[in-house]
């Protein structure tokens, strides 16, 4: 009332107060308690949503594992390491800061910070980010950037930058009281000074009869739905499996326009699958080529090994001097004859790549698989490709955003091709590729420019930022 501020907890406090004055406790004791239970439930979204950014931080581990000047290795809290400095990394531990691979090969899953379904091979002159996961080696790495300017940092940075700009909107209570509180206090002040003028009452009957009108006129009907509505639909939401952080989220859903979708694990399953394999060479066995290629994946820990193993008939056939060639593929003797299981660039520094099989290979890699090829020493046998395929729900899921008005938008840190295929399957006509962290934020504000209200969908910390700048974020 000092600032001037006739909002609904102006209007509440003084109708309170007045049910005190003419003696009517039970009415004032309900409003207080209804009242109380809508604000400690606002309070406790606030609260989770605002501590859901310190589960970013712990991404990125507290120590590293430090070249000292000696050569031996110290462990140094990352806060104290200097640009330039030499660490090391082992297999299963996370990067500890943005760097260059000096020395070493090894096999890191990038998918926490830009995306991408499938781990990234990596050697030196290679980049490494913070918080990203090492699948296989050791290696070595220069530190490019302190931990409070890191890849990681910068993600959690945008995050507060973006939950700081976006303005709060107001719930229909508020904008009703903003109008309705103003009007009954003027009415009630009339009714008192003008009572005994015109209507021949007592100053006390005046005064009686403004703070009756002031406890009728508290919008009780709506101070009881708020809450209500609200844990209403939030019950309703956590039996199908949802958590929604806060009633407005309710009310926005409502008016969205465009929804962005990330690719990975949100519209695809997020791991890799053997789609397709065919035989390379006419004259080679289809049952050979299959039982092979089971024994070289089935020795290998690599994930897209892990995925053609899972996707043949199992061959636990004796094997002879199996050899991991880093960023390659695997090598391996069986039954008297050397097989290599590789990439395209095994394949072609071996001198077997033909235009033909170049062609083929093309084909595959545009719809966004992984290619793995089976040879041996005189000619390529067979191919293997590998994709992380969209789920089940997804195709529907889409039909019924497109049914309600919604236009879906997909935005993934995967190369264009891989982006552009899922997309099509999937039914969405828009797709983005090879989109940084700060790309999906910067996304996210063209297509509320765009379209107006927009949903951001996402499963990993590479989402965080446009999550928080969409008008709804939705957290896989």
């Amino acid at each position: 009332l000092r600032r001037g501020k006739l909002n609904i907890n102006a209007l509440m406090t003084v109708a309170v107060t007045g049910a005190f004055v003419i003696g009517q406790w039970p009415e004032a004791a309900m409003v207080m308690a209804l009242y109380a239970i809508a604000e400690a439930i606002e309070a406790r979204a606030v609260d989770r949503a605002r501590n859901a950014i310190q589960g970013l931080l712990a991404m990125a581990p507290d120590q590293a594992s430090v070249r000292q000047s000696d050569g031996s290795w110290l462990t140094v809290a990352v806060a104290q390491i200097a640009v330039g400095s030499t660490l090391r990394v082992k297999p299963g531990e996370r990067v500890p800061m943005d760097g260059v691979v000096q020395a070493g090969q090894t096999s890191i899953n990038q998918a926490p910070v830009t995306g991408e379904s499938i781990p990234v091979d990596k050697a030196v002159g290679d980049p490494v980010f913070a918080g990203t996961i090492n699948e296989s080696g050791t290696f070595e790495f220069e530190v490019t950037a302190l931990a409070s300017n890191s890849t990681l940092a910068r993600i959690i940075h945008a995050v507060e930058q973006a939950q700081a700009t976006r303005a709060p909107t107001q719930g229909f209570v508020d904008r009703f009281a903003a109008i309705y509180t103003p009007a009954i206090f003027v009415i009630a002040v009339v009714v008192a000074l003008v009572g005994p003028w015109l209507l021949g009452w007592t100053w006390m009957q005046a005064v009686y009869k403004a703070l009756v009108l002031l406890v009728i006129a508290c919008p009780c009907a709506l101070v009881i739905s708020t809450p209500v509505t609200i844990v209403s639909g939030l019950a309703a939401a956590a039996r199908r499996g949802i958590l929604i952080k806060g009633g407005i989220y309710l009310e926005e859903a409502r008016k969205l326009k465009a929804i962005a979708l990330d690719k990975t694990g949100t519209i695809t399953e997020g791991k890799p699958r053997l789609v397709d394999w065919s035989l390379v060479d006419a004259a080679s066995s289809l049952d050979t080529a299959e039982s092979v290629a089971a024994a070289l994946a089935g020795h290998s820990d690599h994930p897209v090994s892990r995925a053609i193993a899972a996707g043949l008939k199992p061959n636990n056939a004796d094997i002879q001097n199996f050899t991991a060639l880093a960023g390659r593929g695997v090598q391996a003797e069986l039954s008297g004859t050397v097989y290599v299981l590789g990439n395209h660039r095994l394949i072609e520094e071996r001198g077997q790549c033909s235009s033909e099989l170049e062609a083929t290979l093309k084909r595959h890699e545009e719809s966004g698989r992984t290619v793995t090829l089976l040879a041996d020493p005189e000619r390529v046998i067979a191919l293997f490709a590998v994709a992380d395929t969209i789920k089940g729900s997804s195709r529907e899921a889409i039909s019924e955003l497109k049914a309600l008005g919604i236009t879906p938008v997909m935005l993934t840190g995967d190369n264009q091709a891989t982006a552009s295929s899922v997309a099509s399957e999937a039914g969405i006509e828009q797709a983005r590729g090879n989109l940084l962290p700060e790309d999906k934020l910067a996304a996210i504000k063209t297509l509320q420019g765009q379209y107006g209200l927009t949903a951001m969908t996402g499963d990993g910390i590479n989402d965080a930022p446009a999550l928080a700048q969409a008008d709804v974020g939705v957290a896989m």
